[in-house]
């Protein structure tokens, strides 16, 4: 009896078949010095990842390892940022050995200008900090970004990326920003919305994309087992 047989209406379903879209696995870095110390984190505030947050991606390594869940990934890409790079490289052992990571600027967390290395006191002391909830078109600081011009630019690279892989699976260390803009981009969210996800470290999140649908396969997965 084929699948079209026994499953209920589309519309009905809970499950349905194996994706075969596109899909983009975003993985959020372990924990860096800039999260734990405050600290606004572009390429001078980042700081590499903290103990934790080695222990985090190697938690998820060990996962990996034994699931072997993304052996099907054609690509590897990270930011720039040294902590996104370090939990690539920790990652490496679990994914196909092939893959050697592409680091591009256009992943990175919100490009944060002059308030790069400030604490977020010393930001918003200097620069009195946006009120994007107002106005979200204003900087983060002189020389950064505002929260739609962050919009623009992931939504710019995540769209590249599913075109230069269609229909097939992608691994994507990157930032809790980047994984928010992107899914914005799976529910057709405007630029000014803000999700306020809180995304965990070394956290998978995966959407599938075919044609002009956007399904989300999982979020926030930091299971022991691979999710099915």
């Amino acid at each position: 009896m084929s699948d079209q047989g026994i499953l209920p209406p589309e519309g009905f379903r809970t499950r349905g078949a194996t994706p075969t879209g596109t899909r983009l696995v975003l993985i959020r870095h372990g924990e860096a010095f800039c999260n734990a110390l405050g600290v606004v984190g572009g390429p001078l505030g980042c700081g590499g990842l903290t103990d934790l947050g080695r222990a985090q991606a190697n938690a998820l390594r060990a996962r990996l390892e034994l699931s072997r869940e993304f052996d099907d990934a054609v690509a590897l890409y990270t930011s720039v940022l040294p902590r996104a790079k370090e939990t690539a490289a920790i990652l490496a052992p679990g994914l196909p050995r092939h893959l050697v990571a592409q680091a591009d600027c256009e992943l990175c967390e919100l490009h944060p200008g002059e308030a790069d290395g400030l604490t977020w006191d010393e930001m918003v002391a200097r620069f009195g900090g946006p009120d994007w909830d107002r106005d979200p078109d204003a900087p983060l600081a002189p020389g950064g970004e505002s929260w739609t011009g962050f919009y623009e630019r992931c939504v710019r690279i995540l769209n590249i990326i599913e075109a230069r892989h269609r229909g097939e699976r992608v691994i994507l260390v990157v930032h809790g920003g980047v994984i928010e803009q992107a899914m914005k981009l799976l529910e057709g969210a405007a630029p000014a919305v803000r999700l306020r996800l809180r995304t965990e470290n070394c956290a998978i999140t995966e959407i599938e994309f075919e044609r002009d649908r956007r399904r989300l396969l999982r979020y926030n997965d930091r299971a022991p087992l691979a999710a099915e």
